[in-house]
């Protein structure tokens, strides 16, 4: 049995065998918007700083 493949990944995977040069690109694009370095103490920082949020939000509590 054969895997689906779909037309738009048909489509990419051939225009990266056309375009080689473009995986460069790719990457780089990749680095600027995904691969950020992770730093614990600060995301430690902004879980302890957040807010906890009421089931229903606009409750104002005072039953």
């Amino acid at each position: 049995m054969a895997m689906y493949e779909s037309e738009h990944t048909r489509f990419m995977r051939e225009w990266m065998e056309k375009h080689p040069e473009q995986r460069e690109q790719q990457q780089t694009g990749r680095a600027l918007w995904w691969d950020k370095p992770q730093d614990v103490a600060e995301q430690q920082r902004l879980a302890q700083a957040r807010v906890p949020v009421k089931p229903y939000y606009y409750d104002v509590g005072g039953h």
